[in-house]
């Protein structure tokens, strides 16, 4: 089970931040957690970090964090400033990075509500899934 700190980030001008939740032609990947740009984030796991990706090709300022647990499982967390590097070492609630104002981005289509969100994925036969954190 995963443990969060932080509240859900409830339904905006963008949608809700739930698991499954419509995104014009897919679904939501992964759940949303509200907080304030700046705000320390925290590992929600134990594992290595594998990655530092940016998750908009069209504007590298926005970061994810993501930490393989060794186990099939990358969680992946997004609009983190990353506060660590490729191939540390973490344990749940070692500090990651700090929030990113990802509402700023959105701002010009309506009201969203900051947030980091997280996911996690894992490989079938070379094709990405996503889980459901319930099921975690």
């Amino acid at each position: 089970m995963i443990r969060a700190l932080l509240q859900k980030r409830m339904p905006d001008a963008h949608g809700s931040g739930e698991f499954g939740a419509p995104r014009g032609t897919h679904t939501h990947h992964g759940v949303d957690y509200a907080c304030e740009a700046g705000t320390q984030i925290l590992s929600p796991v134990a594992g290595v970090v594998t990655k530092l990706g940016y998750p908009y090709g069209d504007d590298l300022s926005y970061r994810y964090v993501e930490i393989d647990t060794g186990n099939g499982l990358y969680h992946r967390v997004f609009y983190v400033w990353p506060l660590v590097g490729v191939g540390i070492m973490v344990v749940p609630d070692d500090v990651i990075g700090e929030a990113q104002d990802i509402a700023q981005r959105y701002s010009h289509n309506g009201q969203m509500n900051n947030h980091v969100h997280y996911e996690v994925v894992r490989y079938v036969d070379g094709k990405k899934e996503y889980l459901d954190l319930g099921d975690l």
